[in-house]
């Protein structure tokens, strides 16, 4: 089993590293990362600029480039052995309900849809003091399990670990995505030459967190496992929209 992993906050970012540290126990691992933080790019992919890589150390690559740049690069053949596996974190912050439209964490994992088992993104669902080993331990129990019993392929998991030490961790619950309120009020202010500029507001805070939802498991003490799928049809709404479009 060979597993690219890559994430959205920086090749050196702690998350990257403890994941695949805990992985690298259980397959081969290539890490492919961009070369600073890239959160909130979601799948953006570079058309414009020309990719850079430089291996840091063995295996590890660093890009000058997005999440997606990074899995892009690695399914195109850049890497020689062919992966099996893309998993992308360990986010630093959570990835719950909308949030999933922006991540360039969730982004990355996307691109990896295109090999025959699921991708997997990881965040821990804190703000500081991170424990991700709890989420990397998720994440080896969940590769481990798509190894021996593989799922459909074009699937993404969205995992999000509560920020505890492993042994206060509930257990496991597959949910669906909830959703968040609007983002807060953005924040105007001035640059150091006295010209106006903009801070957007933080996210929006949850709306649908009833139980069955990624926000309530997190809440409750267990990582989230949301499955997705890049179909972003809403297939039951063909027959009413093509009667709007007609009548």
């Amino acid at each position: 089993m060979h597993i690219i992993v890559t994430n959205d906050d920086g090749i050196f970012a702690p998350g990257i590293i403890c994941l695949a540290e805990a992985l690298s126990k259980i397959a081969k691992v290539t890490v492919i990362a961009p070369d600073q933080n890239k959160s909130g790019v979601s799948s953006a992919i570079s058309l414009e600029t020309p990719l850079r890589v430089f291996e840091k150390a063995p295996g590890w690559f660093q890009v000058n480039g997005t999440p997606a740049d990074c899995i892009k690069l690695a399914l195109s053949g850049f890497i020689s052995e062919e992966p099996t596996m893309v998993v992308s974190g360990i986010n630093s912050s959570a990835n719950l309900g909308d949030d999933v439209i922006y991540s360039g964490t969730v982004g990355g994992a996307i691109e990896g849809r295109f090999l025959g088992l699921p991708s997997i993104a990881v965040s821990c669902v804190g703000k500081s003091n991170y424990h991700f080993e709890t989420a990397a331990h998720v994440v080896v129990e969940l590769v481990k399990r798509l190894h021996h019993k593989p799922l459909e392929s074009g699937l993404i998991l969205n995992v999000n670990v509560p920020n505890v030490p492993l042994i206060e961790l509930k257990g496991i619950q597959v949910t669906r995505q909830g959703e968040r309120e609007f983002a807060e009020p953005l924040k105007p202010t001035q640059d150091g030459h006295g010209r106006q500029i903009y801070w957007l507001g933080g996210v929006g805070r949850s709306k649908d967190d009833v139980e069955g939802t990624d926000f309530h498991a997190v809440l409750n003490g267990y990582a989230a496992v949301t499955p997705m799928q890049i179909d972003m049809t809403a297939h039951r709404k063909i027959t009413m929209v093509q009667k709007w479009l007609t009548d």
